[in-house]
This record gives structure tokens, sequence and C-alpha cells, in this order.
């Protein structure tokens, strides 16, 4: 990219690959994550780790690196006695880490997580978390504001499960000068928490800041039909590798799956950025980045 090019250009010149899931590899560098804050955690302890997995996932072909910063937020570092000072730079910390892996080549998307995931029990997967949209903008806004300060190229705002998150994240973004992608949680052709795409993907429309809308952390194999109820945006897919998180055993249930070989049914249906989520790795990355070269050669 050149300095003058921004992501939205970028976006528009063709699809483009996300990486893939952050916390399977630090458990394959032998990190526990078992803790609330997960890969998060690795921010203040072993930032070297995250930056060695960037590097991994842009070797393999990606062209966007998803910050560690999915489950950093004020109220889960509290708890664990960490201070607000020191959070607002951890924060920024995940975007300068991605950076770092780049080498100002690749483009750096900041990780926001949905209320749920500092909750650390699954919730992400339900929403419904019982409080006001005014009170998930409090969540939001803070830690939006901290990011951006680190100038990221796009916010990913990711796996968000209802409406009324969504709708305070983006009310959130409001004056941040950032643009971002907007990605549910589904269960179908419906958000996590019930509520038809259709509906959510029209939220999406609605605010100027999202410049791509569609799913994440979902099996692969739903990707195509929640991707063909997005209009009017580009879509953005990065499903897991397979099988059914469990939360209170913090493991994932069930074989793995291939989700590459689909690629070319996602760029069909509208998908411009295509990426991995959880039980995602390089090697995966790798044999999506090559479907979608193919897929874009003709």
């Amino acid at each position: 990219m050149t300095p003058a090019t921004t992501f939205r250009d970028a976006l528009t010149a063709g699809p483009l690959v996300l990486d893939g899931g952050m916390s399977n590899e630090l458990e394959a560098q032998g990190h526990d994550l078992s803790g609330t804050l997960w890969s998060a955690r690795l921010l203040r302890d072993a930032p070297d780790a995250i930056t060695a997995v960037h590097r991994a996932y842009f070797a393999a072909g990606a062209q966007v690196a998803i910050t560690a910063g999915y489950q950093a937020t004020y109220e889960g570092f509290a708890r664990l006695g960490i201070t607000r000072a020191e959070t607002t730079a951890l924060l920024r910390r995940s975007v300068a880490l991605a950076r770092e892996a780049a080498g100002g080549t690749g483009w750096v998307a900041a990780s926001v997580g949905p209320y749920g995931a500092m909750l650390a029990d699954g919730s992400e997967y339900r929403g419904n978390y019982g409080l006001t949209t005014a009170e998930l903008i409090r969540f939001h806004r803070p830690r939006l504001e901290a990011l951006a300060e680190e100038a990221p190229d796009v916010f990913a705002v990711e796996t968000i499960p209802d409406l009324r998150e969504a709708e305070a994240v983006l009310t959130a973004l409001d004056g941040l000068g950032i643009p971002a992608w907007l990605s549910y949680s589904i269960r179908g052709t419906a958000t996590s928490a019930g509520q038809p795409l259709t509906e959510a993907f029209a939220l999406a429309r609605s605010s100027d800041a999202v410049i791509a809308t569609g799913v994440n952390c979902a099996p692969a194999a739903d990707m195509a039909s929640a991707l063909a109820l997005v209009d009017g945006l580009p879509g953005v897919v990065y499903p897991n590798g397979g099988g059914v998180w469990e939360p209170t055993a913090r493991r994932w249930l069930g074989a793995e799956d291939e989700g590459a070989d689909l690629a070319p049914s996602w760029l069909a249906a509208g998908a411009a950025l295509v990426g991995g989520c959880c039980r995602v790795g390089p090697a995966e990355i790798r044999k999506l980045a090559d479907r979608v070269s193919a897929s874009a050669a003709g």
C-alpha cells in the first residue's frame, strides 16, 4: 500500500484476506490462556508472542491483521488490578504490535469485541445482557477512543450478538474518524440473540462509519446463506475452523473442518473480506489466500 491509500480504497479494489485465530496460535506456542482475559493478557505478559502470530499470518498470505484486543477492556483489566492508564497503554499496544508485524505492507484492524467477551462466559453467543443501549455505549466508547489514538486502519467490530449492542457500538464510533466493519455472531440467518440478519445488516448500512458487514465466529457452512442477505455494503466473513465452543469447560468440542474450499461461494455472495476465526491457523489461511487469488484471477 502507499501512504495515500486508505483501507476503504483497498476494500473496493478487490477481496482482502484476513488472518486467522489469535488464541489458537498462542496456545500452540504453549501459552496458558485459561484466565478471563484470554489472549489479551499477553499484551502485558508476552507481547512478542502476539507479534510473532501476526507475522505468521502475514507470511501465510493474510493482508489484514486483527489485533489481540478482543477481550481487552477497562473493566476486564481492572478486575486484575491493572490501572486505567495501564489499560489504555495496552489497548494502544495491541495496535502497535500488529503495525510492527505488518511492516508497512499490511493493514491493521483493531479488534472491538462485544461486552460478552469481557464476561468470559460465552455471552457473545447469546447477547441480551440486560444492559441498556446507553450502558453499552459507556462500555465501548472509552476503548474505541484509546484504540483510535494509535490510528488503526479500520475497527473490526466483531462477534456482536444482537442489535442493541450493534446500535451502541455504532453510536460510540461517532466522531472517531476511523472506518469499521461490523460482523455478527449468528445462528443460521439470525443473530445469536435471534433477530433477523436482514435487520442487523440494515443497521450496519445506517452508519457512515461502517464500510463492510457480515458474520464471524460461526460454522463455515453457514457463511454463504448469511452473506446472501447483505445488501448495499461489501461483505465480511471469517468462520471458525469447526466444532462448538463450550464456555464452562473453555474448550472446543467436535472435529475441525476445512473452510477454505468454500471461499469461492463467499466471494460469489459478495464477500470482500475473508479470513478465519477460532481454530483457524496459518496453514488454513494460506489455503484460503490461494483460493481467493485463484478466484480473483478468474
